[in-house]
């Protein structure tokens, strides 16, 4: 029982110890990550040039007829090998874990902009609110009605005889209607067309009148 209590006490503190650990950034996380992996890139180059150093000295021992040189050589140019084998297994954990922490981290700012979002459109809607909308509407539709009836009124014709209109009408129409009664009455004028008088006599009363003035002449001629 004792070790049953000791494990459950020691399994509290640690899981105590872990949710109060701080938690990290993870842009420092990723930043640190990469480090890693251009550390592991270094390591792995320096011992690629050890594994090719083997290579040189295994040929230079096989030249010189040194089998066990050579075979030596050879052992550490293994172990050198299975060395970077670790590296890029370590890499490629370290990509790995970059990837999913930038997938992560996208995620979580996109999770938050979404969040942020959402709490701004609930603002904005507790601040309007749809009676707040609908009072708007009607005060605007009021003030509309309003600068109407302002614009009727200015746009009325400002004449002081306007109320006496109807009866100069009327007034006017006597006049006409008299005219026409005048016009009717009025007498005609007939002219008759007489022939002209001549300007001068007819001949068989010229011809008389000489006649007549001859004899006088004679008469007088014979006293």
């Amino acid at each position: 029982m004792f070790n049953l209590f000791g494990s459950k006490k020691k399994e509290a503190s640690t899981v105590s110890s872990t949710s109060s650990r701080p938690a990290t950034n993870p842009q420092t996380t990723i930043v640190k990550l990469r480090e890693s992996i251009a550390t592991q890139e270094k390591r792995e180059e320096h011992i690629q040039k050890k594994v090719d150093q083997m290579v040189k000295e295994a040929k230079v021992k096989l030249g010189k007829k040194d089998k066990k040189g050579a075979l030596f050589a050879m052992k550490r140019k293994k172990l050198y090998e299975a060395e970077i084998d670790k590296i890029q297994n370590v890499k490629m954990t370290l990509e790995t874990q970059v990837i999913n922490l930038e997938s992560a981290a996208q995620n979580a700012e996109t999770f938050q902009a979404m969040k942020a979002g959402t709490s701004t459109m609930q603002k904005i809607r507790n601040d309007v609110g749809i009676e707040k909308v609908d009072d708007v509407m009607d005060d605007i539709r009021e003030e509309m009605e309003m600068a109407n009836e302002i614009n009727q009124a200015i746009a009325q014709p400002v004449d002081p005889l306007l109320a006496d209109e109807d009866e100069l009408l009327a007034e006017l129409n006597e006049l006409e209607t008299a005219d026409l009664e005048a016009e009717l009455l009025k007498p005609v004028a007939q002219t008759i067309d007489l022939p002209s008088v001549p300007d001068k006599k007819l001949p068989a009363l010229e011809k008389k009148e000489e006649e007549d003035l001859r004899q006088l002449e004679a008469e007088l001629a014979g006293l």
